[in-house]
This record gives structure tokens, C-alpha cells and sequence, in this order.
């Protein structure tokens, strides 16, 4: 019902990491570090989906402590990743942009 109020598609939001959620994994015993990349391959032939970062994280150079990356950098690992698993990602929104210009490089 959902759905069909809007024009048939819905849209999922997943906030922290959509791969290798190790911090999520050890403080929540049982929890799956790719359990939203598994609910994603099961939509797979119905979602787009669409990458976000933060304008700011860009110009900050902000780095992932587990992997020891930017922020950047790891948006593009993730679209390698997704790929691997057999998704695609449609587009990359870079969110509160203000003409950083690291975003904009």
C-alpha cells in the first residue's frame, strides 16, 4: 500500500555501514557485519540505489578507523564492493555541499 501511494517505488535509507559493520557486529553479539548488503541483494532487481557522503567528511579528509581510509575513498571501495556482490549504484549524492573544493575535485 505503501508503495503504491508512492508511484511504486519505496525508499530505504541505511545509515552506518552498508559493508563490514565490525563495530556493530561486536557490540551486538550475533549481529551480521553484511546483513544490509544481504537485504540489498534480495532487492536487487527492484532497487537503485543511490551513495551519499558528506560535502564536509570530504573536505576534512575524514578517515574510516577500521580500514584506515578517507571517507572519498572509501565511497569508491564501496561501489567496487556492491559491484562484487552484484550491484550496481545508480548515482552519488554529495550531501550539504557548499563548493568544498576537495568535493568538488
Amino acid at each position: 500500500d505503501r508503495v503504491e501511494r508512492a508511484g511504486n517505488k519505496l525508499y530505504l535509507e541505511f545509515g552506518g555501514k552498508l559493508l563490514f559493520d565490525y563495530h556493530a557486529s561486536r557490540v551486538l553479539p550475533g549481529f551480521d557485519p553484511n546483513v544490509k548488503m544481504r537485504l540489498l541483494q534480495g532487492l536487487r532487481d527492484q532497487a537503485d540505489i543511490i551513495l551519499c557522503i558528506y560535502a564536509g567528511d570530504i573536505e576534512r579528509k575524514k578517515v574510516r578507523a577500521d580500514f584506515g581510509i578517507t571517507y572519498d575513498s572509501d565511497a569508491c571501495k564501496l561501489i567496487d564492493d556492491l559491484r562484487g556482490w552484484g550491484l550496481g549504484v545508480v548515482g552519488v549524492v554529495i550531501t550539504r555541499f557548499e563548493d568544498q573544493p576537495a568535493a568538488v575535485t
